[in-house]
């Protein structure tokens, strides 16, 4: 693998955490007292639709195989995107995306109590800095039901990618986004209607920014995952927490304090650490392969 080749797919990561980050202003910039599900409602609807010239690569075929647990990980996927519009209201950029990345320690997690994973030492460590680090971000006085949504989208994105190879092979990732939106339409128009807010046509541009930018996202990863091996370049991924306060300070004027820096270190670094490790024995393993072949 050139080193030419992992530094564009590490580029790629780079540029496709800040069309995350810039997805997650659009989202900050509607205000806490939006109404959640009418914005829920309308990004799933735009995402649709800028999926469908990309059709070719929907097998349809396959549509519906594996069905059930499409279902299962759209509506998780469901409750995150609606507890990351409250958890951005809510909270400062840096510090909701802090939160956020908490989500690799809850996989750990997890995958030792649903999985019967065993976990390494360095991964241990990197479980309690990380839940460590989630206190001192958020620290007991300032935690409220808002703050805590954070939480939830850490732990929705945790599940349902412990969900992953559940699902079917051979379906391409525009696939896997179309029926994770479109799975989800009647439930989360029920939601709206439930929800019965007057519609705000405002809230329509902050939809099509924020979807047009975490498909970006999507785009961007995939074709760098298809260029190296992901424990080459993941650690990449946490840029965008730099992303996030670089776009905190210029949009919101959000700086960010010491107790941030401190605790997003503990989230962040070990996970780093673990990556590193991971790139040097997939490089070791692959030098040993080439000696004997």
């Amino acid at each position: 693998m050139s080193g030419r080749t992992v530094n564009s797919a590490i580029l790629l990561l780079v540029i496709g955490n800040a069309m995350a980050l810039i997805s997650d202003v659009f989202i900050k910039l509607l205000g806490s007292d939006t109404p959640v599900f009418q914005f829920v409602f309308l990004r799933c609807v735009i995402t649709l639709l800028l999926l469908l010239p990309l059709y070719r690569q929907i097998d349809g075929g396959r549509l519906f195989e594996g069905l059930g647990i499409h279902t299962l990980r759209a509506h998780i996927h469901l409750v995150g995107i609606s507890a990351m519009v409250l958890a951005l209201g809510a909270l400062p950029l840096a510090t909701a995306n802090a939160i956020f990345y908490a989500a690799p320690v809850l996989v750990m997690v997890f995958s030792v109590l649903f999985v019967g994973a065993r976990l390494d030492g360095r991964s241990v460590f990197a479980v309690v800095s990380g839940f460590v680090g989630i206190v001192v971000i958020l620290r007991p006085v300032e935690i409220n039901w808002m703050a805590l949504s954070a939480l939830v989208v850490a732990a929705s994105l945790a599940i349902n990618a412990l969900l992953v190879p559940q699902l079917p092979d051979g379906q391409s990732m525009v696939h896997k986004l179309f029926l994770n939106y479109l799975l989800v339409l009647p439930a989360i128009t029920a939601l709206m209607l439930w929800e019965n807010a007057p519609w705000d046509p405002a809230i329509l541009l902050n939809a099509i920014g924020s979807s047009v930018f975490i498909l970006g996202y999507n785009i961007t990863v995939l074709l760098a995952y298809r260029q190296v091996q992901a424990s080459q370049v993941t650690s990449a991924e946490y840029t965008g927490l730099i992303w996030a306060v670089l776009l905190g300070w210029f949009w919101f004027g959000e700086t960010p304090d010491l107790w941030f820096l401190l605790g997003s270190s503990m989230i962040v670094v070990p996970l780093i650490l673990i990556g590193l490790r991971q790139h040097r024995v997939t490089r070791k393993r692959a030098a040993l392969v080439g000696e004997n072949g």
